[in-house]
C-alpha cells in the first residue's frame, strides 16, 4: 500500500474512535493534506536534503558524469520556478541543487537597500531566505499534487478506472521539489561562536549544506574583486568545527560543510600565524608571507615585524592599512595548503574561487590536493563576473597557437567583438563553453556546478525587454507576445497565475472545511478558465 493509502486508512480509524464529533472529517481529504505537507520542519528538510547530498557525493566518486547543478536564486518564487521548470523538462530534480548568494542576499534582500558583497547586510537574512525558498518549493508540492488528487477524484465520480489508477500513480510515485540548498554564511559574521549561532539559524531553516570562506569576516570582499584578506588556518577550522558541532547539535548528522578559499586571489592577511613548531599549518602560512631577510638584529627598527622564514630572520612588508602582504606567485600553493587542511579538519566539500574558468588551472590544482586527499571534490562558481565568451574565445586562441594554427584573422585582445561570432574560433569557443561543465567534472573533480546570480540578471534582462516594447510603440503586444503567449505556448504554469499563486488549493480546502457552504472562487467566471 502507498503512504497515502495508509494515512487514509490510519485516519478513518482515528475518526471512528471519536464518533459522531469527528463525522465532518473525511479521511481521504486529511489524508490528502498531509501528503501536500510532508515537511513539518526545517530539520525535516535539512535531514532529508543532506542524504540526498551524500548519496549524490557517493554517485559521483563512482562516475564523474553525475555531477550535480544549481542555480542561485534570490526569492523564494524564483527557486519554486526554477524547480517546476527542470521537473518539466527533465521529469526528475535528481542531482539538481539551489543555491543562496550572500552575494544576491546583499544586493536584493537588505533592508539597507542595495549593498555590495562585503557582509554589510544583517546576517539573519540568510535563514530568513532559506526559510522562504522552502516555504515556496513546499507549497509547489502542494500544487502539484492538487492537481493529482482532483484528477484523481474527477475519475473516481466519472467511474474511469484507468483514469484513476493513473492519477493514483502520480500520487504514489510523487518526486518532492524539496531539494537541497547550498547556503553561504561568507566568512562567518564575527568569530567562531557568531558562525555557530548562525549556522544553527540556518540548519534549523532547511540548509543541510553550508558555504563558508577563509576571509577575514570584517573586511569580506566578493570573491571576484580586489582586497581580499585571509585569515590563518586555526580560525578557520575554528568556524568549520563550528559548523560541523551546529549540525550535530541539531541532529543533522551527515551534514555537509563547503570550505572555500579565496587564496588564489588574495594578497593579504591581517594577522601572523600563531606557530608552535616548525613546518605546522602557522609555520606554513607565515612562510607566504613577503618580506626582506635580515642579517643583523641591529637592522631591526622598533615597528618592524621580524619572523623566522626557514632559518632565516625576515622583516615582514607591512602596508599602511597594518596588512601584511603575501609573495607574488604564490596563490596557488597557498590554495592547495588551505584545501588540503580544510579536508582534513572536517570540511567535506571545496570551493576554490578562480579569476576565470579554466578546466587545466582548476584541474592541476585538485590533482595536487587529491596526492593528500584522494576523494577531494569541488563545488564550482560558474560566476557571472567571468566574461565567459571572451575567456573560451582567448582559450581556443592560446590553444591554436600552441598547434602553430594561423590566427592573422584573429586580434586576441580583442575576441569579443561581434564580428568573431559566426567564425571557427567562436564556434569552437561555443562548444569548449558548452563543455565545460561535463568536462570540469571529469578532469577536474569538480562535483557540483553553480551560478552564483544568474536569476539577477535574467530578471533584470526579461524586465527591459518588457519595459523596452510596452512603454514603446509595442504596447500591450510585448506582454502579450513576448510573455503570456510564450507562457501558453511552453506550458508554463504561472500563465494561470491564481493557481500558482494557490487558488485551487484554497477551494477545496474550504470545500473540506465548510463543504456545500463553501464559497470558491474558481467558478465559471473566473477568467483563469480562458487558459484551458
Amino acid at each position: 500500500m502507498s503512504q497515502y493509502s495508509n494515512d487514509v486508512d490510519a485516519i478513518a480509524s482515528l475518526r471512528e474512535a471519536q464518533g459522531s464529533a469527528w463525522a465532518a472529517i473525511n479521511p481521504e481529504h486529511a489524508a490528502r493534506m498531509r501528503a501536500q505537507n510532508r515537511f513539518h520542519t526545517g530539520l525535516d528538510i535539512a535531514k532529508h536534503t543532506a542524504k540526498v547530498m551524500r548519496e549524490d557525493m557517493a554517485a559521483y566518486d563512482k562516475d564523474s558524469s553525475k555531477y550535480t547543478q544549481s542555480l542561485g536564486c534570490w526569492h523564494g518564487f524564483i527557486g519554486q520556478q526554477k524547480a517546476i521548470s527542470i521537473k518539466k523538462h527533465f521529469g526528475t530534480l535528481k542531482r539538481n541543487y539551489l543555491y543562496l548568494s550572500g552575494w544576491m542576499v546583499a544586493a536584493l534582500r537588505s533592508e539597507f537597500g542595495p549593498l555590495p558583497d562585503q557582509s554589510m547586510h544583517e546576517k539573519t537574512t540568510v535563514p530568513m531566505l532559506i526559510e522562504e525558498l522552502y516555504t515556496f518549493l513546499k507549497q509547489a508540492d502542494a500544487w502539484e499534487l492538487n492537481h493529482y488528487f482532483r484528477d484523481l477524484e474527477a475519475a473516481k465520480e466519472a467511474g474511469d478506472d484507468v483514469a484513476a489508477k493513473k492519477a493514483q500513480e502520480k500520487i504514489d510515485n510523487f518526486e518532492t521539489h524539496v531539494i537541497p540548498i547550498i547556503a553561504d554564511i561568507d566568512a562567518g559574521f564575527g568569530n567562531e561562536e557568531a558562525t555557530y549561532l548562525l549556522a544553527k539559524k540556518m540548519i534549523e531553516a532547511g540548509a543541510c549544506a553550508i558555504q563558508i570562506e577563509n576571509q577575514v569576516s570584517d573586511v569580506k570582499q566578493c570573491g571576484h574583486q580586489d582586497g581580499k584578506v585571509t585569515v590563518p588556518h586555526a580560525q578557520f577550522l575554528a568556524k568549520i568545527n563550528a559548523v560541523r558541532y551546529a549540525f550535530l547539535e541539531l541532529g543533522v548528522d551527515d551534514g555537509i560543510i563547503v570550505a572555500r578559499t579565496d587564496s588564489l586571489g588574495a594578497g593579504l592577511t591581517q594577522q601572523i600565524a600563531v606557530s608552535n613548531e616548525p613546518g605546522d599549518l602557522g609555520d606554513q602560512y607565515n612562510s607566504f608571507i613577503a618580506g626582506e631577510e635580515i642579517k643583523d638584529a641591529s637592522e631591526i627598527n622598533p615597528n618592524d615585524v621580524v619572523i623566522k622564514q626557514s632559518g632565516k630572520l625576515v622583516r615582514l612588508q607591512r602596508l599602511a592599512s597594518g596588512l601584511f602582504e603575501f609573495r607574488k606567485g604564490t596563490g596557488e600553493d597557498r590554495v592547495v595548503m588551505d584545501c588540503i587542511a580544510s579536508l582534513k579538519n572536517g570540511a567535506d566539500l571545496l570551493w576554490i574561487e578562480t579569476e576565470k574558468p579554466h578546466v587545466k588551472q582548476i584541474g592541476g590544482m585538485v590533482d595536487r590536493i587529491r596526492k593528500e586527499v584522494p576523494d577531494a571534490k569541488l563545488v564550482y562558481n560558474n560566476s557571472p563576473s567571468f566574461n565567459w565568451t571572451l575567456n573560451f574565445r582567448q582559450q581556443v586562441y592560446d590553444a591554436w597557437a600552441e598547434e602553430g594554427k594561423d590566427l592573422s584573422a584573429y586580434d586576441r585582445d580583442n575576441l569579443m567583438d561581434i564580428k568573431y561570432d559566426d567564425t571557427e574560433l567562436g564556434k569552437v569557443a561555443d562548444e569548449w563553453t558548452r563543455d565545460f561543465q561535463k568536462e570540469g567534472s571529469a578532469k577536474a573533480g569538480i562535483f557540483h556546478h553553480l551560478i552564483t546570480l544568474p536569476t539577477y540578471h535574467t530578471a533584470a534582462l526579461s524586465t527591459d525587454q518588457l519595459a523596452k516594447g510596452y512603454f514603446g510603440d509595442l504596447g500591450m503586444l510585448a506582454y502579450v507576445e513576448g510573455v503570456q503567449r510564450k507562457e501558453i505556448r511552453e506550458g508554463i504554469a504561472t500563465v494561470k497565475h491564481q493557481d500558482m499563486a494557490g487558488s485551487n488549493i484554497g477551494d477545496d480546502h474550504k470545500e473540506f472545511f465548510s463543504r456545500e457552504s463553501a464559497l470558491k472562487a474558481g467558478g465559471k467566471d473566473n477568467t483563469m478558465n480562458q487558459f484551458g
